[in-house]
């Protein structure tokens, strides 16, 4: 594995953890709206509050006396996804894509027993995946039916696009694909592979699996380089109008496209990881640091701060006008 010296990172423009703990964070990231994203419940409910599209919430569970009710809740559900309210890192998901028998479906194909999800569903209450181990309450969302435009690019699961937003502005992208391995699920670390998406254009610039550069996705061989994201304009409208609504000026907007309603939020990460900087093939301080040094009176609108990103931090038309002849 090659070494790369923390100065020499920095030279490059890659924003560190220390760094952006300290220096993004902490500093644009009040403490006290920390409980508005860090329960994906509460997130749901400001979205709604706000006139944003969110998935359909289905039912929340919040003790162990409503588990007895599961099997009645679940009877009319033949497609859904459990979640932890107060999860990171895709844990404790469970996403259901059919039944099969007394059995149910899970994204790679697997069936699960109403018993199993009773002990998911009981893990969840227990804290097993929640931040800080505490308590916890499940969540039931309707499934999510991804546009079209992914079915090559993703394998048991939902694509999902986390836009990182600073101040208000739109100023890295990715696509996150899910895989065999990755069980369904749009968790880098569990497998998933992260596709740097041109903010610009919305086109793909470079595709990373565990930390590798792939071409193509490992299960349906499709390759990326086609790759272009429908409705980019309102993802990076919906992604940036975020600031405003949870009061975070260094945040990560996750979204999916349903095909049906369109770019929904999914949750939002006051810590969002750095792991788009590799799928980018770019780093983020220069970025950071361009937003940080505009003298600004008064914040600009939505569409303002989106047209700006993507004017100056677009790099799939200067890598096209640099490419010799065809």
């Amino acid at each position: 594995m090659l070494w790369v010296s923390p100065k020499r990172l920095r030279e490059l423009g890659v924003l560190g953890m220390n760094s952006r703990n300290v220096e993004y964070i902490s500093r644009y990231n009040p403490r006290h709206f920390y409980p508005v994203v860090d329960n994906k419940l509460n997130t749901k409910k400001l979205a709604q509050a706000n006139n944003i599209a969110v998935p359909e919430l289905l039912g929340v569970i919040e003790g162990q006396w409503q588990l007895r009710k599961l099997e009645s809740m679940l009877a009319s559900l033949d497609k859904f996804v459990v979640k932890p309210t107060r999860g990171s890192g895709g844990k404790g998901i469970l996403v259901i894509t059919g039944r099969e028998g007394n059995g149910y479906k899970k994204a790679n194909g697997s069936l699960v027993s109403l018993r199993d999800i009773h002990r998911q569903i009981n893990n969840i209450l227990g804290g097993l995946y929640s931040l800080g181990g505490k308590p916890d309450s499940a969540m039931l969302e309707a499934l999510i039916e991804y546009d079209e435009v992914f079915e090559h690019y993703t394998c048991g699961g939902v694509p999902d696009v986390r836009v990182i937003v600073f101040k208000g502005y739109p100023v890295m992208a990715m696509l996150r694909c899910a895989t065999k391995s990755s069980d369904g699920r749009a968790n880098l670390h569990q497998g998933a592979i992260g596709v740097g998406i041109d903010i610009g254009s919305g086109r793909c610039l470079n595709a990373v699996q565990h930390d590798h550069p792939i071409a193509a996705h490992p299960d349906t061989e499709k390759e990326f380089s086609a790759l272009a994201i429908p409705y980019w304009q309102s993802i990076l409208e919906l992604a940036s109008g975020c600031y405003e609504m949870s009061g975070l000026g260094y945040i990560g907007c996750d979204i999916v496209l349903d095909k049906t309603h369109g770019p929904m939020i999914l949750e939002l990460n006051a810590r969002p990881g750095l792991a788009i900087q590799l799928a980018s093939g770019v780093g983020l301080l220069d970025r950071l640091h361009h937003i940080e040094s505009m003298e600004e009176t008064s914040t600009p609108s939505v569409p303002v701060r989106v047209n700006y990103a993507q004017q100056h931090f677009s790099l799939h038309q200067s890598r096209t006008e640099s490419a010799p002849p065809g």
